[in-house]
């Protein structure tokens, strides 16, 4: 894909910042209430959060780019033939962190990301409790915006030096994450949950996120965007950068986001 064949304007990127921050105040909306949670099929938590989000993103973005169908983890109905005949589209985690809103610790995000030909050519990760947000791609460098609307460029440390700080998850943490980051010597581990990690990893605060347990499409599309925006990449174990929507299902294979692109990942990973 060149430059030109991209549909991201000026003015599509600032209204998909718009949605996102309206998909927050939805959400903030049911945070400071007492909500239920029900379990979906696969035992993940859902709430009304989730829902206000998942409207408010996908009428937002319906009259944004009529055209572009969205992709969201609350979507129903749609089939694996449907979606893998889109050429672009937009794919939304409308409340990534669920676990930890029910927690109430603050850590999780809106996420929403422009698929083109299956690459994540653009993001925008929004944390509604602080209002600091992330957006950026590849081709568009990336910038962290502050709740009162100051912005500025961001990159990742590259060169990493030691200790290498790494991300270590609230809700998820297995045997291959502890060997992995044994591996990497003297290191400084950050806990964070939902897609904070890539974005602490852009703007500098961690330096790798190794993650072997699952995840889907939605929980790294946006955040992806942003991370190559800052200068890092999403690889699998093989080396590949991620791409979306090539496969009939939106499960991720294993993974590592690095702010420095050196650093000897394979040889921690045992790939």
């Amino acid at each position: 894909m060149t430059d030109n064949d991209s549909i991201l304007t000026p003015d599509i990127r600032d209204g998909a910042i718009e949605i996102a921050q309206a998909a927050a105040a939805a959400i903030l909306e049911v945070y400071g209430s007492d909500f239920d949670v029900v379990r979906k099929d696969d035992t993940s938590p859902l709430t009304a959060a989730d829902l206000a989000s998942h409207r408010c993103i996908v009428s937002g973005l319906g009259a944004l780019t009529p055209e572009v169908p969205v992709l969201s983890e609350e979507s129903t109905g749609i089939t694996s033939s449907q979606r893998r005949g889109w050429r672009r589209l937009w794919i939304v985690d409308p409340l990534d962190g669920t676990r930890e809103f029910v927690k109430r610790n603050g850590e999780f995000t809106v996420n929403i990301a422009l698929v083109e030909d299956g690459v994540s050519t653009f993001g925008v990760v929004l944390a509604p409790v602080t209002g600091v947000l992330w957006h950026g791609g590849a081709r568009w460098g990336a910038s962290r915006r502050e709740r009162d609307g100051t912005e500025r460029a961001i990159r990742t440390r590259a060169p990493a030096s030691s200790p290498l700080r790494v991300a270590a998850s609230r809700s998820h943490r297995d045997e291959r994450t502890e060997r992995f980051i044994s591996r990497m010597g003297e290191v400084e581990p950050v806990g964070l949950g939902s897609s904070l990690k890539f974005c602490a990893v852009a703007d500098g605060g961690i330096d790798v996120y190794p993650r072997f347990g699952p995840t889907s499409e939605w929980d790294t599309a946006a955040a992806q965007a942003v991370l190559e925006g800052a200068g890092g990449a999403v690889l699998d174990l093989h080396g590949r950068p991620f791409r979306y929507n090539q496969r009939e299902s939106i499960l991720n294979n294993e993974f590592v986001a690095l702010g420095d692109t050196t650093l000897p990942w394979r040889d921690w990973a045992g790939a």
